[in-house]
């Protein structure tokens, strides 16, 4: 295998940086159903055609090819396309144009191996335009039970319209496909952490997936006139989201778990009015579904208290809850087996961030390599790898096919 692998996975990666694929000239942001989603799906799909794969796209916008093998089982090797605002170039792409470029070996090789493989590129795995985040895995996992099509982005646009204007029908979301043929889902994905480079190794292998929940919070207050209504009259909403985020700070530092508000919106966001609205998320994550859900309930709790201080109204909506995912232990040895073989240390680790895998693991086993990303910065556009991580991890990744059809 040549050393291009790499070098090609990081090259697409970094095409697909700019306009078209990119919404902003400066800055990369491609979200669900834009037109630089559009773009990178008619580029991959030319890409996986190229290479030998059959490309279509299912229901949920999920951009799926196709190796076929000489067997009935089916290999999915997956990641998402679809980016934060202002993110960068790796998280998500990376794995889909490694597993990309690993078809193309084996393609360039003449090889079949005795199960299919398909290429998924994931379209909303972030959920920066709807606020809903992994439609795509979780309607091939046949655990999309919410109906996301009529959350709105900002522009006042429902997914379902977007789903539409993209040749989507909505509808078919509630149907989701039937597969007894798939035997694993394989997620390459860079850490976005600083483990790895800590230890100094390329790529590790990952053991399992913190739980998570979204909150969507609206507190209520009066809007007024900035100079004329003193400050112990005063209904500020976003005074009480200040303590509101400090709260969430506090409580998860105290848990020894993560807790973030990401989003905050205030109304009317003029400078010489107090605000009377302001909405915010509040994303919480743990290793463990209990620990995640007591810190709920504490902030959910201290949340009441502030509010009644201060005469705010309160609104808090879950608009997401994923289950602790754990990675499958015979594939975590296979990964192993592959890594060491190169010379390289296995090592395994545990992840904060969500990943599509947490919802296909309600449809097969899943295991996840991380790849090494410098000082362990993501969803930022500083995001780098090194070429000859990526290319260690397509070396990994062939060893991984190689052991597996044995």
């Amino acid at each position: 295998m040549s050393a291009s692998l790499g070098e090609k996975a990081v090259s697409r990666c970094n095409l697909f940086k700019s306009p078209p694929y990119s919404e902003e000239a400066e800055g990369l942001t491609r979200r669900f159903l834009t037109s630089a989603h559009r773009a990178a799906l008619d580029t991959l799909t030319g890409w996986m055609e190229t290479a030998g794969m059959r490309a279509r796209l299912d229901a949920a916008g999920t951009l799926i090819g196709r190796y076929e093998g000489t067997g009935p089982r089916t290999l999915l090797i997956g990641s998402h396309i679809d980016s934060v605002r202002d993110g960068g170039a790796y998280d998500g792409a990376l794995g889909v144009m490694l597993g990309l470029g690993v078809v193309e070996e084996l393609a360039r090789q003449g090889k079949r191996l005795p199960f299919s493989i398909e290429i998924l590129a994931f379209g909303d795995e972030e959920g920066s335009r709807f606020h809903a985040s992994m439609v795509g895995s979780r309607y091939i996992s046949g655990t999309l039970k919410d109906d996301p099509t009529s959350l709105k982005d900002e522009s006042g646009v429902t997914m379902g319209e977007a789903m539409r204007a993209f040749g989507l029908d909505p509808a078919t979301l509630r149907t989701p496909p039937h597969r007894d043929d798939v035997f694993l889902y394989f997620e390459p994905h860079i850490e976005q952490g600083p483990v790895l480079e800590a230890e100094n190794l390329p790529v590790g292998i990952v053991t399992g997936i913190a739980a998570q929940t979204r909150l969507s919070v609206t507190l209520s207050g009066m809007a007024n006139h900035a100079g004329t209504t003193p400050m112990g009259l005063r209904r500020d909403a976003l005074a009480a989201a200040a303590e509101a985020v400090l709260l969430v700070e506090r409580i998860a530092s105290t848990a020894q778990i993560v807790g973030t508000v990401g989003a905050i919106a205030v109304k009317p966001g003029v400078g010489n009015v107090i605000p009377g609205e302001c909405l915010f998320s509040v994303d919480l994550r743990a290793p463990l579904a209990e620990t995640r859900d007591a810190a709920e309930r504490k902030f959910r709790d201290g949340l009441v208290e502030i509010c009644a201080r201060r005469g705010i109204g309160l609104q808090v909506k879950r608009v997401q809850q994923l289950a602790p995912c754990l990675c499958d232990e015979t594939a975590q040895t296979v990964l192993a087996d592959a890594i060491a073989s190169l010379g390289h240390r296995p090592f395994t680790l545990a992840s904060g961030a969500g990943h599509d895998a947490m919802s296909m693991a309600a449809l097969c086993p899943v295991t996840m390599l991380f790849i090494r990303c410098r000082a362990g910065v993501s969803h930022n556009p500083a995001e780098h790898v090194e070429m000859a991580d990526v290319d260690a991890a397509a070396h990994v990744m062939l060893g991984f096919l190689e052991r597996l059809a044995a």
